[in-house]
């Protein structure tokens, strides 16, 4: 079993640092998109707009990141139990186990 406990860490340990990578891509491509597109905005209101919309979806997504990862950490030995019974299951199927 401490095997199985092994895995399930390790898989939950790279869904949670792949999310956070995406977390930081988000807000950086965020960040480009609005410095790269600054000088198109027509007015300081459309601008103002733009950048409170902007923030707005970074921080929808952001915080629906930390819930996700709250659920994963909550759930995580049924989440990635199963997911690792089936794994192994297919890999046997294969002939690879």
């Amino acid at each position: 079993m401490a095997d199985l406990s092994q895995r399930i860490a390790a898989m939950h340990q790279r869904d949670t640092a792949v999310a956070w990578a995406f977390v930081i891509a988000l807000w950086l491509a965020m960040g480009f998109v609005a410095w790269a597109t600054w000088p198109l905005a027509p007015s300081p209101l459309a601008r103002g707009l733009l950048l409170f919309a902007g923030a707005v979806a970074l921080t929808f997504n952001t915080a629906a990141i930390m819930a996700m990862l709250r659920h994963y950490r909550e759930d995580r030995d049924f989440m990635y139990g199963l997911d690792i019974k089936f794994l192994d299951e297919a890999r046997a199927a294969r002939g690879k186990g």
